[in-house]
């Protein structure tokens, strides 16, 4: 299991550092449309949808529609729905619940999910326009997040952070992987260890936000990584999965990896002026 799972984490970061390394727009589109396909299906499946793969293949059209054809000011908008949607619907959800699968309540919170969805993928490419490194940098803060609780949690977790959800998170690997995430950022965030660190998020957040709001933007952003996870955590729940599917073999799904990168994105997109 170990070696599957690091030779598929090979492969991705393989592909990734293709698409990056070649600085191609088109290039980096087509992965991008390949995996929110996968993603779409993925999501209709734990929506028990009937017809997953059609519902994919419209929520790919619409994606490639909005990325190709949309200004950016209805992007703007997009992203702003997506935070709104994150703030107002599935960030408490996670504490009143779903509703009951099948019903209507259901399908328009897989209609929203789909949204935020597609607007992480749209972010992504947004965010890939201003520079790789910059989308890897917000990436980057959304990993350290993740890596930070885990080690956190297994060396000092004691309170549960969401038992009913995912019983092995803790408060106190959320708070470890926020002071991953500050230390990361602030690191980040001195540009004079290495010119290269002037083209990443952190460091536009301190041009923009100074010292105090930067700080407070990366808590955000590891707040939101958490909420992201623990949401699909809860639709797998409910529809009875370990995984979101298992075409990445030894990780699950694609949505088993972006889970935490959905919430965030189309906020950083929306904090960068650059755009």
């Amino acid at each position: 299991m170990l070696k599957t799972r690091i030779i598929t984490a090979v492969v991705l970061l393989a592909i990734l550092a293709a698409v990056l390394v070649s600085k191609s727009m088109a290039a980096f589109v087509l992965a991008l449309t390949a995996f929110q396909a996968a993603a779409a299906w993925e999501c209709m499946r734990l929506f028990g949808s009937r017809r997953p793969l059609l519902w994919a293949a419209v929520w790919t059209a619409a994606f490639l529609f909005v990325l190709l054809r949309f200004p950016s000011g209805q992007m703007q908008l997009l992203f702003t729905l997506c935070v709104a949607l994150w703030a107002l619907r599935f960030a408490p959800a996670l504490g009143i619940g779903l509703p009951p699968a099948g019903g209507l309540g259901s399908r328009l919170l897989g209609l929203t999910y789909g949204i935020a969805i597609l607007g992480c993928f749209v972010a992504l490419a947004m965010l890939y326009k201003i520079s790789g490194l910059y989308l890897l940098s917000v990436m980057a803060l959304v990993w350290v997040a993740d890596i930070g609780a885990y080690f956190a949690g297994r060396k000092f977790g004691r309170r549960k952070l969401a038992p009913s959800i995912s019983p092995g998170k803790t408060w106190e690997g959320a708070i470890g992987g926020l002071a991953c995430v500050l230390l990361v950022g602030m690191v980040f965030m001195q540009p004079w260890l290495h010119p290269v660190l002037a083209d990443t998020f952190p460091a536009a957040l301190l041009r923009q936000w100074g010292w105090a709001g930067g700080i407070a933007v990366l808590t955000l952003v590891a707040a939101a990584s958490v909420v992201g996870d623990l949401f699909e955590s809860q639709l797998k729940r409910r529809a009875g999965m370990k995984d979101s599917s298992k075409l990445l073999p030894g990780h699950g799904g694609v949505l088993d990896r972006i889970d935490a990168l959905i919430p965030v994105l189309p906020l950083a997109v929306l904090l960068s002026t650059r755009l």
